[in-house]
C-alpha cells in the first residue's frame, strides 16, 4: 500500500541551503494515492536517515532531515539540501513557489475507515518529498535558506514551546560530505527495491502514479508488475488500496450468471389430478351431474318393476384468469447477461404455475371433509376408507405440505416411528415400512398411496387423501403480450392464462388430523 501525503510550502530562504516547513498536518483529509486519506494526531514515528526526495523519486535524493518537531497541528521539519544541481534547482523552485509542497511517504501499520476516509493511526516515516502538486492542505514549506557558508542549521522555532527533537547528525555538512552522502544514498536507492508487506504497507501522501487508467491499462500493469516493473507494481498497489468509490472502474464487481432465487414451475397438485383443455369460449364451464340414479330392485313374478326418475343437472364452475406484467428498460433487455428478459419471463411463468396450483389445491381443501385417527397411520387409513365410500373408488393420492402444524406433513412422515423407534415410512429395509419414502426424494408410497409433496400449499396445510379423478383442472394456453413503448424505449410484457377447476367429488377429498 503506497500513499503520498502532500502539504504546501509557505516560505523560502535560499541563503543557508535549508528547506523547512510543516510536512504533516493532522486531521486534514485529501485525495492521495490510496484515495481520501488523513493522518490522525501522533500517528507517525520516525526512522533514521530520513531523506528529502523530489516527487518521491528514490533515485534522486536532494537532502536530509536535520530536525523535526511535533505539535497539536502536525509535524514540522528542517532539511539540509545537498550542493548538487538538483539541490540548487530545488532551492530556487521552493523559494519562488514553483515546487512549494511537502509530501511524506510512510509505512502504514494501522488505519481505520472513517466514512470512506482512510484514517491512519500508526505509521513509520520512510521519506519526505518536495513536490509540485498535492491534495492535502497544511503541509507547507515555511523556510528556504541557501547560504553556502553557513556552518550550522538551527532548529525550527517552536511556537508552542515544545521541545525540539533533533537528529544526532544535525550538524552542518560540508559540500564534500553532502555530495558523498547523497551520491552513496543515490546508488543505494537505485539498487534497492522497496518490499511491501500487507501488514506494513508503504504509503505516499501525493499520488506517485496516475491512477486514472482504464481497465485494459490496469490489466497490462498487472502483467508488467509480475515481470518486475516497479512502476507497474506501484500502480497495482495504489489501486489495490484505493477505495472502490474512488476507483470503481479498477475494481469491477464480479457478477456470476447463476441467479439466486427459486424459479419453480412445478405444480404437484395439478399434476396429480385430471387435466383437460378449457372450452374455447365462455366464462363458465357446465358439467353434467347425475342427481337421482336409476334403481334396480328385487321383483316378484308378475310384479311391477322398480323404477325411479333419473335427474341430470349441471354443475357450474367459473373460469378465472391469472396474469402478471412488468415494464423493462430497453438497456436492461439489450445489454444484460444473462438475459434479464428470459429470466423475467421464466419468473412470470413460474409464478403463474405456483399461483394456479395453490388456487386449485385451496378449493380441494376448503370443500374436503375431515378424517382422523390416533396415529398418522390410522388417520391415513380412515381417510382412505372415508374417501372410498364417496366414489366407490379407492383413493390413490396422499398430498402433504413440506412442513406444517395441525396435520400430517412431509417432515412428519420422514420422522414417523413405530413403538420400537423404527422408521415407518423412510425405512432402509421395507419389512417394517407402512410405505417407502426415499430420504433424498419426495417420491414414494404411504399406505399404498402415491405421495405428493406440494410446496405451493398455503393457508391451513391439511394432508389430503383423494382419488385423482375427484377433480378436473381445465386450462387455456398461456398467452404472452409484449408492447414496445417508443417514447422511452421500454418494453411492457405480460403473461396470462384462463383456468377452471371442476371439483367433481368434493367429499372424496379427506383432510387428515391426528386426534
Amino acid at each position: 500500500m503506497k500513499i503520498q501525503f502532500p502539504v504546501t510550502l509557505t516560505a523560502a530562504d535560499s541563503e543557508s541551503r535549508v528547506i523547512a516547513g510543516r510536512i504533516v498536518a493532522w486531521n486534514s483529509p485529501g485525495n492521495t494515492s490510496a484515495g481520501m486519506t488523513e493522518f490522525l494526531p501522533n500517528s507517525i514515528t520516525f526512522g533514521k536517515n530520513i531523506k528529502l526526495l523530489l516527487e518521491h523519486e528514490r533515485s534522486a535524493p536532494i537532502g536530509k532531515m536535520m530536525s523535526w518537531s511535533e505539535d497539536e497541528y502536525g509535524i514540522t521539519a528542517e532539511f539540509k539540501i545537498a550542493p548538487t544541481t538538483a539541490g540548487n534547482d530545488a532551492l530556487i523552485e521552493a523559494s519562488i513557489g514553483l515546487r512549494d509542497m511537502f509530501s511524506v511517504g510512510v509505512s502504514v501499520d494501522s488505519w481505520e475507515n472513517k466514512d470512506g476516509v482512510m484514517a491512519i493511526n500508526a505509521s513509520k516515516l520512510v521519506e519526505v518529498s518536495l513536490v509540485t502538486d498535492g491534495a492535502i492542505p497544511g503541509s507547507v514549506v515555511e523556510k528556504v535558506a541557501a547560504a553556502d557558508n553557513q556552518d550550522k542549521v538551527s532548529p525550527l522555532a517552536n511556537p508552542e514551546g515544545e521541545e525540539t527533537k533533533t537528529q544526532p547528525e544535525g550538524e552542518a555538512m560540508s559540500a564534500e560530505t553532502v555530495s558523498e552522502a547523497v551520491t552513496t544514498e543515490t546508488v543505494e536507492a537505485a539498487k534497492a527495491e522497496v518490499t511491501v508487506s500487507a501488514s506494513a504497507p508503504v504509503a505516499y501522501a501525493t499520488p506517485r502514479v496516475d491512477t486514472n487508467v482504464t481497465a485494459g491499462q490496469f490489466a497490462k500493469a498487472q502483467i508488467a508488475a509480475l515481470r518486475g516493473d516497479s512502476d507497474a507494481r506501484a500502480l497495482v498497489a495504489a489501486l489495490s488500496v484505493a477505495t472502490v468509490a474512488e476507483n470503481t472502474g479498477m475494481v469491477p464487481p464480479n457478477y456470476l450468471k447463476d441467479v439466486i432465487g427459486i424459479i419453480d414451475s412445478s405444480r404437484p397438485f395439478i399434476d396429480s389430478i385430471e387435466r383437460a383443455a378449457l372450452p374455447a369460449s365462455g366464462m363458465k364451464v357446465f358439467t353434467p351431474k347425475l342427481g337421482a340414479q336409476a334403481i334396480v330392485g328385487l321383483t316378484a313374478e308378475g310384479a311391477e318393476f322398480a323404477s325411479q326418475d333419473t335427474a341430470v343437472t349441471f354443475q357450474e364452475d367459473t373460469v378465472v384468469k391469472f396474469a402478471g406484467a412488468g415494464v423493462l428498460d430497453v438497456e436492461l433487455i439489450d445489454r444484460s447477461d444473462p438475459s434479464f428478459l428470459d429470466l423475467y419471463i421464466r419468473e412470470l411463468a413460474a409464478s403463474y404455475a405456483q399461483q394456479t396450483d395453490a388456487y386449485a389445491l385451496g378449493l380441494a381443501r376448503d370443500t374436503a371433509v375431515g378424517s382422523s385417527g390416533s396415529t398418522i397411520n390410522k388417520a391415513i387409513a380412515d381417510g382412505i376408507s372415508d374417501s372410498y365410500n364417496v366414489m366407490r373408488s379407492v383413493p390413490n393420492r396422499l398430498l402433504v405440505a413440506p412442513t406444517g402444524a395441525g396435520s400430517i406433513s412431509f417432515a412428519d412422515l420422514l420422522g414417523g416411528e413405530d413403538d420400537n423407534k423404527r422408521p415407518l415410512f423412510a425405512a432402509a429395509a421395507p419389512q417394517n415400512a407402512a410405505g417407502l419414502i426415499s430420504q433424498g426424494s419426495t417420491n414414494g408410497t404411504v399406505s399404498g398411496l402415491s405421495l405428493v409433496v406440494d410446496p405451493n400449499y398455503t393457508g391451513d396445510k391439511f394432508a389430503l387423501v383423494y382419488p385423482d379423478t375427484a377433480m378436473r383442472f381445465h386450462e387455456s394456453a398461456q398467452i404472452q403480450l409484449r408492447s414496445n413503448i417508443v417514447a422511452n424505449g421500454q418494453l411492457e410484457i405480460g403473461l396470462y392464462g384462463y383456468v377452471c377447476v371442476v371439483n367433481r367429488y368434493p367429499t372424496a377429498f379427506r383432510k387428515l388430523t391426528v386426534a
